[in-house]
C-alpha cells in the first residue's frame, strides 16, 4: 500500500473519530499546528523520516513536542507507534486538514500566478472561481513566473489555465497547423 493511500485511511478514520468525538475542530487545530511545525522544521521533519530511529523513541519525542495536544491526537502518535508508520506523518496531517475542510464546506483552490495577486487579480479568480465551486473557498497562491502573467486554477481535480504561457502555447499550435 502506498503512503498516500494508507495516509488518506488514516486520516478518514481520524476524522471520523474526532466527529464522533465532539471534537474535530480541535483536532482540526492539532493538525495545523503539526502541519506548520513539520513544514517549518527540517530537522523535526528529518528525524520523523529516519528509519534508524526507533518509533518508541519518535512516539516520546512527538508527545513531548505536541504535548499541549488533544488526547485523540497523541492517540494518533501511539496509533503510528503500533503500526510502525510514523514515515506518513506529514501526509495524515495534510489530508485530515483536506477532509475537515470538504467536510465543512470549506474547499482550498490552488492559484498559481506569476507575481503575487493583488486585489484585481483577486477579484478575476474568485469570480472564475464561482463557475467552478460553490463552496467557500481558501487561496493558495503559489508564484511561478514561467507562467509570464494570468492565472492557473486548481480545484480539486479540476484546472482552469488562463496563463499567457498557456495561450503562447496554444497559439503556436494553431500557426503551426
Amino acid at each position: 500500500m502506498s503512503g498516500t493511500r494508507a495516509a488518506i485511511r488514516y486520516a478518514k478514520a481520524f476524522l471520523d473519530l474526532a466527529i464522533s468525538a465532539g471534537n474535530e475542530q480541535e483536532v482540526y487545530k492539532d493538525m495545523a499546528l503539526i502541519s506548520s511545525t513539520i513544514s517549518g522544521n527540517e530537522e523535526l521533519n528529518n528525524f520523523i523520516q529516519n528509519p534508524t530511529i526507533s518509533v518508541g523513541v519518535k512516539e516520546s519525542a512527538l508527545t513531548e513536542v505536541f504535548a499541549g495536544t488533544t488526547k485523540l491526537t497523541k492517540s494518533l502518535f501511539h496509533l503510528l507507534f503500533e503500526n510502525k508508520r510514523f514515515e506518513i506523518l506529514g501526509d495524515i496531517v495534510s489530508q485530515y486538514i483536506l477532509l475537515s475542510d470538504e467536510n465543512n464546506g470549506f474547499q482550498v483552490v490552488k492559484v498559481t500566478t506569476a507575481i503575487p495577486m493583488d486585489s484585481v487579480l483577486e477579484a478575476k479568480v474568485s469570480e472564475k472561481i464561482k463557475e467552478f465551486s460553490n463552496k467557500k473557498i481558501t487561496i493558495v497562491n503559489t508564484i511561478d513566473p514561467s507562467i509570464i502573467g494570468g492565472f492557473i486554477l486548481r480545484i480539486g481535480d479540476k484546472e482552469y489555465n488562463a496563463s499567457v504561457a498557456n495561450r503562447l502555447q496554444v497559439l503556436k499550435r494553431e500557426l503551426s497547423n
